[in-house]
């Protein structure tokens, strides 16, 4: 068995000239790579993270730590297909996954059937209260006034 993992890895490892999702030094910071994965029926309707109901048809994301309303564009990294989804709620609940889409986005993204997909995501742009003083740190602006509690 650890003859076979030393040769996947080796495999993976080499430069083939073809696609190699391990490769990240080319991508810029702003990017994430892990599992993605859907919610849908059960969800229908409830209440997001930013408010307005859930709609399993709608492009959206749950994300653990990005601003709500921030723009991504979520590629499959097993059939290249990407869409562009706003994080609308938080999650994904579940360990060692990094979003989690609706079930339009899955359909769309190719992996409804599937279930969970290795996905890399971009940050396309941020809401207008963040503040995105480099890449790869933004701070969340607040209108409270914080002197008077």
């Amino acid at each position: 068995m650890m003859g076979c993992t030393v040769a996947a890895l080796a495999m993976i490892a080499a430069p083939s000239g073809g696609f190699n999702p391990l490769a990240i030094s080319s991508f810029p910071a702003n990017c994430q790579f892990g599992v993605a994965s859907w919610y849908g029926p059960g969800f229908q309707g409830r209440e997001t993270a930013s408010g307005p109901p859930f709609d399993m048809n709608a492009m959206t994301c749950a994300h653990r730590q990005l601003p709500l309303g921030t723009s991504v564009r979520v590629t499959n990294l097993l059939n290249r297909r990407s869409l562009i989804l706003r994080v609308n709620d938080r999650g994904p609940y579940v360990g060692g996954r990094v979003l989690d889409v609706s079930r339009g986005a899955a359909k769309s993204l190719g992996f409804l059937g599937a279930g969970l997909a290795p996905v890399r995501i971009e940050i396309l742009t941020y809401p207008p209260h963040c503040i995105t003083v480099q890449p790869g740190l933004t701070i969340l602006a607040s209108a409270r006034n914080h002197a008077n509690p």
